[in-house]
């Protein structure tokens, strides 16, 4: 009865060392469930679920682009889209992520677009847990600071293709600091993954100045060195040469040097940190910036701890990457991919010092001691990863992808009863709204301002704001640019001014968007514009609108 009640595999001689080592090697690991439930919990089971990654409009024109590089074998070098500027030069400095995504949507459309971008992100994340425990990190607060780290990057999942810089950088600073452990080889990766990243994103120059941190930290660390301070400068050389060798990969692209000059006026440009939203600086009575508020306090008292230990490279890291994201929300998600390893190594050093006097019977230190127990099942990603993934991907019913962009979000259905009608006029719109009518109508549909804003430029920048917001010479600015339509979210205030306007009539009012069309010949009586409101099959009588 004894050998009954014990596990088959606990059995004296049932199997040899060897194969219960193989079995275990074979077995699912800590790890697979946490990469598997970190994205289903992301992606799959939250509110927004995988339409979530579709909220941002600009995916629509990558896609278009990537379908132009595939159709005509070459990157675009002229504006494709608009009305306003035709054929003016356009750096399409993400075309080999446009191809991507043109891709993965001919292959399975939205599905496959959202499923990848999740798997990039996902993975991304799971590297910086991993790069935690690497660091030293007990397993519980990797797992806490990386779920916080994972809240205040959210702000920026989407199907975009700055996914790809989140997932190099959490890959190269990894690298990078392996490196200053132990030199190997596998720290040169980063040249050609700079060629490949340079052509994917214009976040390249993020690794270009972590290296260059990490080179100007380390020959720091030489000058206060004592001991081994040969060995700092050889390090502080070879990170300087990585970095110039990175700088030089980065020039393996359509536009060459061209390129990084436009990106950095890009990132430098007053009106774009005054005018783009993801470029301002954090609200943080948002609940994904009060995680990052709390990843940042850490992230500071780290920085001050390791400058204690003359580590001056991981405290360079952790302030210039806290002064970006406090400047700009786009970069809230690097700041988390180099902070939080390091915050989650210096808590993990508080904790194990302040267990150090308890009773093992304490309940910190049995999480404690739960924690190191539990690294080794954390240690290795195996293929049984993928299984429910693959079941995900493959099996009918386990998942509602989406099909369209989230018609909570754009107009969807009243794009398109009127989808001929707006591709032949010039149409006047945001410029979130003209990223889905490029994606919905491109070749045919031409737009005046969609989210190239680094094309558009200042002029017609400050032009499209004053008009949403029905600034005094709203209608010059209408008449100057030939629009004979305007598809207006219900909340701009263009869209209450036009309600009273005679020389423009409501085709269609979803409640969300309305789409208003000039009157033609309309000499400027508002009675005669009145008498033109004759609603069609497909639009909304006055009386039954929302306003």
């Amino acid at each position: 009865m004894g050998l009954v009640s014990q596990p088959l595999w606990t059995l004296s001689g049932s199997r040899s060392p060897a194969a219960e080592g193989r079995l275990r090697r074979l077995a699912p690991t800590l790890s697979d469930f946490f990469f598997v439930a970190l994205l289903v919990w992301l992606f799959a089971g939250g509110q927004a679920g995988w339409v979530g990654l579709l909220v941002d409009g600009d995916t629509g024109w990558h896609i278009r682009t990537g379908e132009y590089v595939l159709d005509h074998g070459r990157v675009p070098a002229q504006d494709l889209f608009s009305f306003s500027k035709p054929g003016a030069p356009w750096f399409a400095w993400e075309w080999l992520a446009d191809v991507a995504l043109a891709l993965l949507y001919r292959l399975a459309g939205f599905k496959a677009v959202v499923l990848a971008a999740a798997l990039v992100i996902t993975s991304a994340a799971y590297v910086v847990f991993r790069t935690m425990l690497w660091r030293g990190a007990n397993p519980l607060v990797a797992l806490g600071l990386c779920l916080l780290g994972v809240g205040a990057s959210s702000v920026h999942y989407l199907a975009r293709p700055h996914i790809f810089t989140l997932l190099g950088m959490a890959v190269s600073v990894w690298l990078v600091a392996r490196d200053r452990e132990r030199p190997t080889r596998w720290v040169w990766v980063l040249i050609p993954l700079t060629a490949l990243w340079t052509n994917l994103h214009g976040g390249f120059v993020a690794l270009i100045a972590t290296v260059g941190l990490a080179a100007a930290g380390t020959a720091a660390e030489a000058l206060l060195e004592t001991g081994q301070r040969a060995a700092r400068w050889a390090a502080a050389r070879r990170l300087a040469l990585l970095a110039a060798g990175c700088a030089a990969a980065s020039l393996a692209n359509p536009f060459g040097y061209r390129l990084h000059a436009h990106v950095l006026a890009y990132l430098k440009s007053d009106w774009i940190r005054q005018a783009v939203q993801e470029f301002q600086s954090p609200s943080f009575r948002e609940e994904s910036m009060l995680q990052f508020e709390i990843l940042l306090v850490l992230g500071l008292f780290t920085a001050a701890a390791a400058l204690r230990r003359r580590a001056v490279v991981e405290a360079l890291w952790v302030v210039f990457w806290a002064h970006c994201a406090l400047g700009s929300v786009r970069h809230v998600p690097l700041f988390v991919v180099v902070a939080a390893p390091l915050a989650a190594a210096e808590v993990s050093r508080w904790w194990e010092r302040a267990v150090a006097g308890l009773s093992r019977q304490s309940v910190p230190a049995i999480l404690h001691s739960l924690g190191q127990d539990s690294a080794e099942g954390f240690r290795r990603l195996t293929v049984w990863a993928a299984v429910p993934l693959a079941a995900l991907a493959f099996l009918p019913g386990l998942a509602t992808w989406p099909v369209n962009f989230p018609k909570e979000k754009f107009p969807v259905e009243l794009v398109e009863r009127h989808r001929e009608r707006l591709a032949a006029g010039r149409v006047f719109t945001s410029d979130q709204w003209a990223d889905y009518l490029i994606f919905r109508s491109y070749p045919a549909q031409r737009v005046f301002f969609d989210g190239r804003s680094d094309f558009y430029g200042p002029d017609l920048g400050r032009e499209y704001i004053r008009l949403s917001q029905a600034h005094y010479e709203w209608e010059q600015l209408l008449d100057r640019h030939g629009f004979d339509l305007v598809l207006s979210p219900a909340d701009w205030p263009l869209a209450s001014v036009l309600k009273r306007e005679p020389r423009w009539r409501i085709l269609a009012d979803d409640g969300r968007g309305i789409l208003f069309e000039r009157v033609r010949g309309a000499a400027g009586s508002k009675a005669d514009a009145e008498k033109s409101r004759v609603a069609g099959p497909n639009e909304i009588a006055p009386s039954s609108r929302k306003y």
